[in-house]
């Protein structure tokens, strides 16, 4: 099974605040969009986060074949704990989920 991130053309997250973190799946084509949406399921991205499902904003935004979560960060961004001060290694995480 081919992974995400070999899929679609790119994924990238960045900071939503201080409390929040985006991730932003372009897919390309309606035909990856389409295989993203149901392959990347909330309690997938979830389960891969470890944060509770109700807690992530989900968005398909087909007119542009882009699939986007929100999650709130796991610490204060800039915090002691922060290991990610920019959100941009969630990108990686995700990218490497299998997709049929």
């Amino acid at each position: 099974m081919p992974e995400l991130g070999a899929l679609v053309e790119k994924v990238r997250s960045k900071n939503a605040g201080p409390f929040w973190v985006t991730i932003d799946i372009f897919c390309g084509s309606d035909t990856v969009f389409g295989q993203v949406v149901k392959a990347v399921s909330t309690d997938r991205v979830a389960a891969l986060f470890q944060c509770p499902a109700e807690s992530i904003k989900r968005f398909e935004i087909a007119d542009l074949n882009v699939l986007k979560f929100s999650l709130p960060r796991p610490v204060v961004q800039g915090s002691r704990q922060d290991c990610d001060m920019h959100g941009a290694a969630w990108a990686a995480l995700i990218s490497e989920l299998s997709v049929n």
